[in-house]
């Protein structure tokens, strides 16, 4: 029995006591960047906000041309409920290597604040300091990070992420749609990949409403886009893929969604691939079953497709 008494408690994620002190069910662990010598993937980190210690781990496919080959880039949110996991946790760093080879493509992987400890829009705010960080190296403006000033094809760059990382995605790619801080001219935001996206519905959300108490609403049009179909017919990019898994929880946000997007008047090309029998980021548990690397697959077929 807990010594201490419980205020608010979000089974598998996370527990608030009444003294203000906050647990999480589960920890990440630490994989350092690293070199695979069997793919030739590199990896490496970049702390591009110190002051929040907003930081990105860099893949880098293996180079098979020329030493100025340019790859897609692909910008990538982990998922964890907005509450948990890391960028560089063994479940991501393991998982990114393997989509930098398969799909050769050039990742950038951010690492933002957490909640409950950081309130959203912390999340919001330091994914969108990367994104910015990003557009600074394709419009010259700010020094230059070798790997993506040599290997980086900044005309065909695509947003991705799973869970609450594809809702931090999709709202990345909304704001360089609409907001006026814009992401300037050196940046082609091409298409997003979408995999099991984490969005509200209409039902109340323990995670949501506590984690963002500026609007805790389930109607908030960062956590349910698909009730504001005016915002979502601005998304800039033209092709979007959201991959669903049949049993998993929220499967229904990804099918919302979809369908919102294919009567709102967006211009774009959206796709829907569901994987029969799976449940909520199974490709993360089980990477090298027969289904997470059909999903895979339909990753890299999609950023090279729509490149």
């Amino acid at each position: 029995m807990d010594s201490k008494e419980i205020a608010y408690d979000v089974p598998m994620f996370f527990k608030v006591y009444k003294d203000g002190s906050i647990e999480k069910y589960r920890k990440h662990d630490y994989a350092p960047p690293s070199d695979n010598p069997i793919t030739g993937v590199r990896s490496k980190d970049i702390v591009v906000l110190p002051e929040n210690n907003v930081t990105v781990r860099l893949y880098l496919p293996k180079i098979t041309q020329n030493d100025d080959q340019k790859f897609p880039l692909l910008v990538y949110f982990h998922g964890g409920g907005f509450v948990i996991e890391s960028a560089f946790s063994t479940y991501y760093h393991s998982y990114l290597h393997s989509l930098a080879a398969e799909a050769n493509v050039l990742i950038v992987s951010v690492e933002y604040r957490l909640a409950p400890e950081h309130k959203i829009p912390a999340c919001y705010d330091d994914s969108w300091a990367a994104m910015k960080w990003v557009s600074q190296q394709a419009n010259g403006e700010q020094g230059s990070e070798p790997w993506l000033k040599s290997h980086a094809d900044f005309s065909r760059v695509f947003l991705s992420g799973d869970s609450a990382g594809a809702n931090i995605a999709h709202n990345m790619m909304m704001r360089a749609s609409v907001d006026e801080d814009k992401l300037g001219d050196g940046l082609k935001l091409v298409g997003m990949a979408l995999v099991h996206p984490y969005f509200g519905n209409n039902e109340p959300d323990r995670i949501w409403s506590y984690c963002c108490p500026e609007n805790p609403k389930t109607d908030d049009p960062r956590f349910n886009p698909a009730a504001h179909p005016s915002l979502l017919s601005k998304l800039v990019c033209s092709k979007i893929l959201i991959c669903t898994g049949g049993a998993d929880f929220i499967r229904d946000r990804g099918w919302t969604y979809y369908e919102s997007l294919k009567k709102c008047g967006w211009k774009g090309e959206v796709e829907l691939k569901e994987t029969e029998g799976e449940q909520h980021v199974f490709h993360l548990v089980k990477p090298t079953c027969e289904r997470a690397k059909a999903l895979m697959k339909w990753l890299a077929d999609f950023f090279q497709q729509s490149s």
